[in-house]
């Protein structure tokens, strides 16, 4: 008998109907010499301090840092996950080999083999290895089982970050929540959240110690066109009309006129962060919302499997993209524009080299039932539209820069028409800060509006009079972060970053992964040290104090993170050690604990975390989270 082992009961019973499995029986399916039973997501999590020894049970300072010399799992003590985890472990024994259906990614490797460790499974192991829930996909994967070796760094990579996070988590929450808490009050601390809360908690200084200060700009108006001055501002309005004085009886000289064609490329496909930024700036969705409805599309055969890091496809997904343009619903009318042309094939879109363990988030070509919520509903239609997209013409302008003086004084105005909009006719209807994946909310929207308007023919040596004027302006503070410049921040270790290429190269030192990013804000919110504001997200007092309480840079430097999440993808490649991953994060946790053992100050935090009867025998603490605490 063959047992396979998902991840969710709706995906068992998928599997269970494609291999023949159809009698139904208490957590599992059996039938054609298959059984097909499930987890529920972890029904296994690394042990708690006290499963360990009895003296880690209470919160006490002197038992600080806790670092097991072998780090064990348990089944979480629940009663439904132990009466599942007890029929796996009756069905493995029964088995003559077992196939891994869990989530093709580091989390689902861990979640499986967790569980199969912990039930002794002494049979051979293979791996469903998909992209997406379609049938078609599943037989595939059942006709090119992986071995279970070839997934080993990847799931050597996920118990990394697990004890890595526990070895972090668990201990300098205990550390700083004994030290520096008010009323045993949990201060929670993690080796993502810490530095996320920092990125917030900088920026909102930058923003409060902003000092604003005025400045003047010299134009002039020559043929119902405004020029600006180039390297021309003035601190002061007298210094501005000292200068738009001395030109205003001098004749404005047209110097040169430059006409250059351009083009756009429409924007990458989607991995799950671009999605989430998208959805969070388009449609106002948290990029938790984001994250549970693209999994429950992809659940429902609709979309590609969500927890992606890449924009690209392989070069064996082209021959399926035309089938799936051609069942797409709703977008028949635009495709009329490709219809009959053999599809681009382009390096943006299709390189193996980019693409690890799945491509790009992109529709299955499934039928969409009538029943869908409206964000699945927009979240679908903003995968298929951008899969549409990348099959489009470039976008094709003619961008054209005159440049004029006045007596010593040089100005330039720039203008750009679009000639043909290519692959922007698919977003025609939509506000044009929304029509191109692109995030606006850091950029110069004033230039964005200059650089677009149409100009008059100029002739280089034309001159006429003009007609000076100043424009006064105000130096501007950065903006809040939304859900999804943090998420952009998070991804690329506190770096802003617009360009495309430069996003792809810094995703390897990123913060956190794209299936936890969204977890980790949440937590976040949810600890009182963030809260939303309309849709900037906002530090709390409780935020702010728990950041200036950590001294210790390695705790809070969204760089020095994304270093070890670096690490994290090296071992994925077989390119790093995981012992040595761990040993460094026992050695920081040491050297933390020294550091804040040593603190003869009288720094204290309040937060606003709900109280938890603690265990008998342990201090009065603050609730306490997961053993993994990110």
């Amino acid at each position: 008998m063959i047992l396979c082992i998902t991840e969710k009961p709706s995906v068992g019973r998928d599997i269970a109907r494609i291999v023949g499995a159809t009698a139904s029986r208490d957590g599992y399916y059996e039938g054609n010499g298959y059984c097909v039973t499930w987890t529920f997501g972890h029904l296994c999590t690394l042990k708690e301090p006290a499963d360990y020894t009895e003296e880690w049970k209470p919160w006490a300072l002197s038992r600080l840092p806790m670092l097991p010399p072998k780090f064990g799992i348990k089944v979480i003590p629940q009663k439904s996950v132990e009466k599942q985890f007890r029929t796996i472990e009756t069905l493995l024994k029964q088995c003559d080999e077992v196939v891994n259906c869990g989530d093709a990614g580091q989390e689902g490797e861990v979640i499986q083999r967790w569980v199969m460790q912990k039930a002794g499974c002494d049979r051979p192991v293979k791996r469903l290895w998909i992209s997406s829930l379609t049938d078609e996909a599943i037989r595939e994967g059942f006709r090119n089982l992986r071995p279970e070796k070839d997934l080993e760094q990847l799931y050597m990579a996920g118990i990394c970050r697990a004890i890595g996070d526990w070895i972090l988590g668990i201990n300098a929450t205990r550390l700083y929540t004994l030290k520096y808490s008010t009323g045993r009050q949990l201060l929670s601390v993690g080796r993502v959240q810490t530095p996320t809360l920092a990125l917030i908690v900088q920026r909102q200084k930058e923003i409060e110690e902003f000092v604003p200060k005025d400045y003047w700009v010299l134009r002039t108006l020559y043929r119902g066109v405004w020029f600006t001055a180039e390297g021309k501002s003035f601190d002061s309005e007298e210094k501005a009309k000292i200068a738009a004085d001395s030109i205003k009886d001098l004749a404005l000289e047209i110097t040169d006129v430059a006409k250059k064609s351009g083009r756009e490329a429409p924007p990458r496909l989607f991995d799950l962060t671009s999605l989430q930024v998208e959805c969070n700036k388009r449609y106002g969705l948290s990029a938790d919302e984001t994250l549970r409805t693209i999994q429950s599309l992809y659940e429902k055969k609709l979309t590609t499997y969500p927890r992606v890091d890449t924009t690209y496809l392989t070069d064996d997904m082209y021959p399926k993209c035309g089938p799936i343009l051609n069942s797409l619903q709703g977008y028949q009318e635009v495709l009329q524009t490709i219809r009959g042309k053999k599809l681009p094939k382009s390096k943006k879109v299709f390189d193996n080299s980019k693409v690890t363990d799945h491509h790009a988030i992109i529709p299955t070509g499934v039928r969409l039932p009538d029943n869908l919520s409206l964000n699945e509903r927009r979240v679908f239609d903003t995968v298929a539209r951008r899969f549409v997209s990348v099959f489009f013409p470039d976008c094709r302008f003619e961008q054209t820069t005159v440049k004029a003086k006045a007596g010593k004084t040089g100005f330039k105005v720039t203008g750009k028409v679009i000639t043909d909009p290519g692959w922007r006719v698919l977003y025609a209807s939509q506000s044009k800060d929304n029509n191109t994946g692109g995030d606006k909310t850091e950029g110069n929207d004033e230039g964005e509006e200059e650089n677009s308007k149409v100009l008059p023919e100029f002739s280089k040596g034309e001159s006429g009079p003009h007609t000076p004027g100043l424009q006064k302006k105000t130096t501007q503070p950065p903006k809040y972060y939304t859900e999804g410049t943090l998420l952009k921040a998070m991804e690329t270790a506190g770096s802003t970053v617009e360009d495309e290429d430069m996003r792809e190269a810094l995703k390897a030192n990123g913060i956190g992964r794209p299936s936890t990013r969204a977890a980790i804000i949440e937590i976040l919110f949810k600890r009182g040290y963030i809260v939303r504001e309309r849709k900037s997200v906002k530090a709390t007092q409780a935020g702010k104090d728990l950041i200036g309480i950590i001294r210790e840079e390695l705790l809070k430097s969204a760089k020095l993170t994304g270093i070890w999440e670096g690490r994290l993808r090296m071992i994925e490649r077989g390119e790093y050690s995981a012992q040595e991953f761990i040993d460094r994060q026992k050695e920081l946790i040491l050297d933390i604990t020294r550091t804040v053992m040593l603190d003869n100050s009288n720094r204290r935090v309040t937060t606003v975390t709900p109280i938890e009867q603690p265990p008998k025998g342990s201090k009065p603490v603050r609730k306490r989270k997961k053993a993994a605490d990110k």
